[in-house]
């Protein structure tokens, strides 16, 4: 009888597709696979398919900074300024969940979606004139972290081993300036560094919700953050976790091109990899650029196959986290678990645009009876403006809308305030053609979907442009403010310039990466030159239209209505008047374009006053990116509002909080100046010693950090603060004295002893903590919290080491910055803050106290840092207590370049001469005699073209054989 062959079995999953193994294994056993040249493949943005085992392409970077973008119709939910203006952790964590969750949906039905999102961008709002202020979530560091913290646990999932989406923490690191945004370098001292910049990612990838950071395009203290050795030295650091680096847009071919580090892009590339950069973005889809020169960096010995393994290993643990190598290929890719544009979705983001919005001022013109007549007014009354990361509206409300929808249409009347006008030239009228049938449709708005850049997008070559004649067009012109107009065509399109240089009025918004909507109007004689910003060139007649060219045409202007007449002619029809303006976010400050100034565009200027003239009864609803300088409309306004773009339900949001069906208590994030003269240069990072933000500007602000009214009034009671080991325990009442049912933004503050460490440069208080909570008339809470003792310390360039200093702490409890209403005192034990022991350890030339004239640069290519004086003229450090002990008789200094270093204290000075070392990285040390005993203060004065690095001190005893030493090496020279 003949034995039964055995049964087949089923072939055994590979090692790295089995998800009972550890995940270090299968990450070998997949390495292990791969080729190098397969490993050199995944290090570029568009990793291709790797057939033969199975892989599919993967494509790192998808942005989703308030909402899925650039790929289609998603829930758009308001910027991140706005939500960072909730002072709301739960509400951003569950936008978190929503946007991963329509991520994962999308995905589905188009695998170009990517899972892992380039967001949310943390850094910090040091400056309000930053073109892309709409990015960032606040000025304050422990804010900022908090609401990353909340949004990146929602984008990430609760699960404890997969990923709904892999988020990645833009732009690693002191980043906050679009002018010359790759070759500027951020002056960062090591107190910014460790007490504000770095804080801002820290609690995020300490949280364990961070997959990733994305390196900035600028320099810090005159290293490319692209090469910074802080990757290594402080954020791979802060957890066990495998975090991938991805490198910014064309930010590794600048190392060479614009920024010029290196001499070629081989060394570039193989620095960049070294420093911890793993995923490479450059040259778009075309991978062939970056791998050659990895390939050829490897072939020359710039960087060996671990370097590469060990940026392919960070690549893949994203991968499997997010379940591709798992059978279904993870809990999170199961249909039952998405959502898309559900109802849910869609009340959170009218949720958060509610909770998102500030009262400024409120002398009892608002919440508005059901029976008022609204003059609805301004450039941005009936607009719903998105920005560059936006997705596509699937459903939008303008203020318009919400105020007609809440108060009834026939109360509401609306003007727009746009300048009419016509334009004349020699050939004639400008005019718009009749459009052709079937031509009602922005083409870029039918291609975004199909682009995973909108860069990419072009204008609309098919309609006619514009003509010259007999017969005029009327156009709508609107000064958006330094020197920047646009034009639109009376069906609502908005004139724009296509490849093909002609002028169409073709688009329904201004956009793109080179926007081509915008115009300058130049002074010329008895008429105007139109100026094409997009271009530079002129626009002029030729026989087949009207195009861009470098000869001008002359144009006159002739207004048909100024916008400030059709505003008060509405508002003295109306009991109440609400003027809508703001910011275009595609327009002025943007990315790749700060602002130049706080103040309000004055065509929007007009239009309040105007409107004010006509109405006293007259309310400014600011629905901008950005802080405005307004102090005029504060004096004579009754009521001001401020929201960010809040999304697809702005106008909703607006209206409710207008007719009190919401009490307002959106909290300002940054602090908004008085005026332009309250701020320091655009690119002065020291927010210590030019005394920025909250924490140390020491001027009055139009509207302080935290700042917010409400329709409801919050008493402040029963301050307790105790000291529980390495934790300080806060607590406080919180009670609603009002008549309605409000939230209120409970923040809690701490301020260190003005002697402590023996420095002035503390800050004036600094946010511990937050809650914002919902409490009906009547009502209390008891609010908590726990405070780890080290958050109250500060960076102590003496030792080098984060301290806290002992001493009184006031804990402050209050509604703002500057409205606290409860102080208690907790004394803090511990050593003092001794002084510098320069004589055993010397001194590091960064880590003065107070500087005058220098910046911050590299010591080095690849780490260290060093001081200069700017433009190789004079500056000036100085350093507080420094303890010479028993007496010092030489200093010695490193220093490269030539030039003359000055140390004074007391009556005691010196100079040591540096003659020329050799390059910026040659260093030597240079010796003069200086006597100096017990603690004073130093000052160093740098004078010409060097680095100081160190200065070391040599003791009394020793110093005269130094000084022989020196004496004699001279006399040798001289013979």
């Amino acid at each position: 009888m003949t034995a039964s062959p055995p049964p087949l079995r089923a072939p055994q999953p590979l090692p790295f597709r089995d998800p009972e193994l550890p995940l270090d294994q299968r990450v070998d056993d997949l390495l292990s696979r791969l080729t190098t040249g397969e490993r050199i493949a995944l290090l570029h943005q568009f990793a291709p398919a790797v057939e033969r085992l199975g892989i599919a392409p993967f494509r790192t970077g998808q942005e989703a900074l308030h909402g899925v973008a650039w790929m289609g119709p998603a829930t758009v939910f308001p910027q991140a300024v706005g939500l960072g203006a909730t002072w709301n952790d739960d509400l951003v964590r569950r936008i978190g969940e929503a946007v991963s969750t329509e991520a994962r949906t999308m995905r589905a039905g188009d695998d170009r979606v990517g899972l892992n999102l380039w967001a949310p961008t943390v850094n910090l709002l040091r400056h309000p004139l930053w073109g892309r202020n709409e990015e960032g979530y606040s000025e304050d560091p422990r804010l900022t972290s908090a609401i990353a913290v909340a949004y990146t646990r929602g984008l990430r999932g609760d699960h404890p081993h997969h990923w709904r989406t892999a988020p990645v923490l833009k732009h690693w690191l002191a980043h906050n300036n679009e002018t010359h945004r790759d070759t500027s370098s951020s002056s960062v001292r090591p107190r910014v560094l460790h007490e504000y910049d770095l804080r801002a990612f820290r609690a995020a990838v300490e949280a364990g919700a961070v997959a990733g950071v994305m390196p900035a395009y600028n320099l810090v203290n005159g290293r490319p953050n692209h090469v910074s050795p802080y990757l290594r030295e402080q954020l791979r650091t802060w957890t066990d976790h495998d975090l991938l680096v991805c490198s910014d847009a064309g930010a590794p071919s600048n190392l060479v091109d614009s920024e010029k580090y290196f001499d070629t892009h081989e060394e570039a590339t193989a620095a960049a990899l070294a420093a911890g950069v793993d995923s490479f973005t450059d040259h778009g889809t075309d991978a062939s650029v970056i791998t050659g020169r990895v390939q050829r960096a490897l072939e020359r010995g710039l960087l060996s196959e671990a370097d590469i393994d060990t940026a392919v290993r960070r690549h893949l643990s994203v991968r499997f986290g997010l379940g591709e190598f798992d059978p279904g290929q993870g809990p999170y890719a199961d249909p039952a678990t998405y959502a898309f544009d559900t109802p849910a979705h869609r009340e959170l983001a009218r949720e958060a645009a509610e909770q998102a919005v500030v009262l400024l001022k409120n002398d009892g013109l608002l919440p508005l009876p059901e029976d008022t007549s609204i003059a609805v007014v301004g450039l941005l009354a009936d607009e719903c403006k998105t920005d560059w990361y936006s997705g596509t509206l699937i459903r939008r409300s303008t203020p318009l809308d919400g105020l007609r929808e809440r108060f009834g249409a026939d109360r509401v009347t609306f003007a727009e305030g746009v300048d009419r006008v016509r334009l004349r030239c020699a050939a004639g009228w400008l005019r718009v053609p009749d459009p052709a049938p079937g031509s009602g449709t922005d083409s870029r708005a039918q291609d975004a979907g199909a682009a995973l850049d909108p860069a990419l997008l072009t204008g609309r070559t098919d309609l006619a442009p514009l003509t010259c004649g007999p017969e005029p067009s009327e156009f709508a012109l609107v000064d958006w403010g330094a020197g920047t107009w646009t034009l639109r065509a009376p069906d609502g399109r908005y004139l724009s310039v296509a490849d093909d240089g002609y002028v169409r009025a073709s688009a329904d918004q201004p956009g793109g990466w080179v926007v081509q909507e915008t115009f300058a109007l130049v002074d010329h004689g008895d008429g105007y030159l139109i100026e094409h910003t997009g271009t530079g060139g002129y626009v002029s007649v030729a026989a087949d239209g009207v195009q861009v060219a470098d000869e001008p045409e002359l144009f006159t202007v002739e207004f048909l209505e100024r916008g400030e007449d059709a505003v008060a002619r509405a508002a003295a029809q109306a009991d109440v008047v609400i003027v809508v303006a703001g910011n275009d976010p595609h327009i002025n400050g943007r990315e790749t374009e700060d602002r130049t100034t706080l103040d309000l565009p004055p065509h929007q200027e007009r239009l309040w006053r105007a409107a004010r003239a006509a109405n006293p009864r007259t309310a400014l609803a600011l629905v901008s990116a950005y802080p405005y300088a307004v102090a005029d409309a504060h004096d004579q306004l009754p009521a001001l509002l401020w929201t960010a773009h809040g999304g697809q339900a702005a106008g909703t949001a607006l209206a409710r909080i207008i007719a009190g069906d919401v009490s307002p208590a959106g909290r300002l994030p940054q602090t908004w100046y008085a005026t332009d003269a309250d701020l320091p240069d655009l690119l002065d990072y020291d927010v210590i010693g030019s005394r920025q933000t909250y924490l140390y500007f020491d001027g009055t602000p139009l509207y302080p950090f935290g700042h917010g009214l409400g329709y409801s009034s919050f008493a402040y009671g029963d301050l307790a603060a105790d000291r529980e080991g390495e934790v300080l325990r806060v607590a406080f009442t919180v009670t609603n004295t009002g008549l309605v049912a409000a939230d209120e933004v409970a923040q809690l503050y701490t301020r260190a002893p003005r002697d402590a460490a023996g420095a002035p440069a503390l800050p004036h208080r600094q946010l511990a903590a937050h809650r914002r909570v919902h409490l009906a008339a009547g009502a209390e809470r008891r609010i908590e919290f726990r405070l780890p003792l080290s958050e109250l310390g500060f960076w102590d360039v003496r030792h080098d080491r984060w301290a806290v200093a002992p001493g009184a702490y006031e804990v402050l409890a209050g509604a703002s910055s500057d409205d606290i209403r409860l102080t208690a005192t907790v004394d803090i034990g511990g050593d003092p803050i001794t002084a510098r022991p320069v004589r055993e350890s010397g001194l590091t030339a960064t880590a003065y106290d107070e500087q005058k004239g220098t910046e911050i640069v590299d010591r080095s290519r690849t780490s260290g840092d060093a001081v200069h004086a700017i433009d190789g003229g004079t500056g000036e450090l100085l350093f507080h207590a420094c303890d010479f002990g028993d007496g010092v008789g030489t200093v010695s200094v490193e220093v490269a370049g030539a030039g003359a270093v000055d140390l004074i204290s007391g009556s005691t000075a010196t100079t040591v001469t540096v003659p020329a070392t050799g390059g910026v990285y040659d260093y030597a040390r240079h010796t003069s005699g200086f006597t100096a005993a017990g603690v004073r203060d130093l000052r160093v004065r740098l004078r010409g073209h060097l680095r100081l690095a160190e200065l070391t001190f040599t003791a009394t005893a020793d110093a005269t054989g130094a000084a022989d030493a020196t004496a004699t090496a001279r006399r040798r020279e001289t013979a």
